[in-house]
C-alpha cells in the first residue's frame, strides 16, 4: 500500500494528477489526512482522504508520496506521522516522492544527501546534501522528486515507473498522451 500524505493547504493537482494516474496503473494507494479525512486544497477544493492519520497502518505501506502547496507542506513537515513514515521509506529503500516544496520535508531530514533532486524554485535551501539539477522530475534510485504543479503528470509518470516498471509507465504515458521527459538514474 502506497500512501498519500494531505495536509490543509495541500497543492491539489500534485495530489490528484499523480493518484489518478497511479490507480489507474493499478497501484494500490491510499490518500491519508493530516488531522482527519476531509482535506481542503490551497485553492479551497476539499478532498475527502480515504484514512484520517490517526487510522493509517504505520507498519504496512510500501511507500509515500507527499504533494507540495503552501501551507500543505508546512503541514506535512510538523505531523509525526509523516515523519515517521518518510524515514521508514527512507530506511527501507521503499518508494518516497515529494513534489513542489514538499521535497524540502525530505530534505530537512537529511534524506537527500548526495541524491539527485528538484524542488519549487526557492525550496532549494532545505534540500540539504543534494545534488541539485534543472530537470522537471528527478528519480534517484527510490526518491522521486519534481519541481511542482506543471510537472504533475510525469511525477505521477515516474512513480508508476518506479513501482511497477518502466513499460507500465510508457504505456500509461502512450494512453494518457503526455510527453516523455523524465530524467531517470
Amino acid at each position: 500500500m502506497i500512501y498519500m500524505f494531505l495536509a490543509e493547504g495541500f497543492e491539489e493537482v500534485e495530489a490528484l494528477s499523480p493518484l489518478d494516474i497511479l490507480r489507474r496503473g493499478g497501484v494500490d494507494i491510499k490518500t491519508v489526512g493530516i488531522g482527519g479525512r476531509e482535506i481542503r486544497g490551497s485553492h479551497g477544493i476539499p478532498v475527502v482522504c480515504d484514512l484520517a492519520d490517526s487510522e493509517y497502518d504505520a507498519a504496512g505501506f510500501s511507500g509515500v508520496i507527499l504533494p507540495g502547496g503552501m501551507p500543505g507542506t508546512n503541514g506535512l513537515d510538523a505531523s509525526a506521522a509523516v515523519d515517521s513514515a518518510v524515514r521508514r521509506a527512507a530506511g527501507e529503500g521503499l518508494p518516497l516522492c515529494a513534489i513542489c516544496a514538499a521535497p524540502s520535508v525530505l530534505g530537512k531530514r537529511g534524506l537527500l544527501a548526495g541524491k539527485r533532486a528538484v524542488c519549487f524554485p526557492g525550496f532549494e535551501k532545505y534540500l540539504t546534501g543534494a545534488r541539485l539539477t534543472r530537470a522537471r522530475v528527478e528519480r534517484d534510485g527510490n526518491i522521486v522528486t519534481a519541481v511542482g504543479m506543471g510537472a504533475a503528470v510525469e511525477f505521477g509518470l515516474c512513480i508508476l515507473s518506479l513501482i511497477k516498471g518502466e513499460d507500465a509507465g510508457e504505456k500509461m504515458r502512450r494512453t494518457i498522451l503526455a510527453p516523455a521527459a523524465v530524467n531517470v538514474l
